[in-house]
């Protein structure tokens, strides 16, 4: 069986704030695929954190790819001000907006990649539609708003079930739906997940069908960062 590539995101919310560029420089140092960011806005979840132009800061500090992840409302207002601050992929929440399609669309009409992310109580059943229209679906396995939460290991069963759906569609990167004779050659659709990740979280999530992981506190609370990663990773 050829071994799965996992995609490993540490979450700078989880980082020293007062060094956002040393520590966005450490995160590549430490062997890291991207840096998630996790923008919120005291609205559609209870904190406050950090917007365009610390984006911007972290972009000048790196190389890595920024991954901006925004818990906010009126998504399509601000997709425009984070991709010109370096974001990479942009990710937007399903109950924070009524303009779904749209404002992926518009993400994708920037060249970047769009993905779209629910919330733990969200059910599945809306979640298919809109599979094809994205480059990644990003599932919750914590309430999104504060760091450091627990995993819900109920999220496991919507982990399989994002994934059985997009291989039996064939649904592929860049919501493509592919024939069935092109299959082997295409890489699987992205399915992230964040909140409570760890090695043994990890592990479980992997195993359901996720290919990237994002994590923050169990990463950034470890003595040497570098090494977390790799046995993040290895340990999968």
């Amino acid at each position: 069986m050829q071994q799965k590539h996992i995609i490993i995101e540490p979450s700078i919310l989880s980082a020293d704030f007062g060094r956002l560029a040393d520590e966005a420089k450490r995160i590549e140092q430490a062997g890291a695929d991207a840096i998630h960011l996790d923008v919120m806005d005291g609205h559609f979840v209870p904190n406050l954190t950090f917007g365009p132009r610390a984006v911007a800061a972290i972009n000048r500090a790196t190389s890595l790819p920024l991954d901006v992840h925004l818990m906010i409302y009126h998504p399509y207002d601000f997709v425009e001000a984070f991709i010109e601050a370096g974001a990479d992929v942009v990710t937007f929440h399903f109950e924070a907006t009524e303009d779904v399609e749209e404002t992926l669309a518009f993400i994708r009409r920037c060249g970047k990649r769009a993905g779209l992310s629910f919330r733990p109580e969200t059910s599945f059943s809306l979640m298919p539609r809109f599979l094809p229209m994205c480059d990644l679906v990003l599932i919750m396995t914590v309430n999104p708003g504060f760091g450091g939460q627990s995993f819900m290991p109920e999220m496991l069963e919507k982990i399989r079930l994002t994934r059985e759906c997009c291989d039996r569609n064939l649904i592929r990167k860049g919501g493509v739906v592919v024939e069935k004779n092109q299959e082997s050659s295409l890489p699987p659709f992205d399915i992230k997940v964040d909140g409570g990740i760890n090695l043994e979280t990890g592990r479980q999530c992997v195993a359901a069908g996720a290919n990237i992981l994002v994590s923050g506190h169990y990463l950034f609370s470890q003595k040497d960062l570098k090494s977390a990663i790799e046995i993040l990773r290895k340990g999968l």
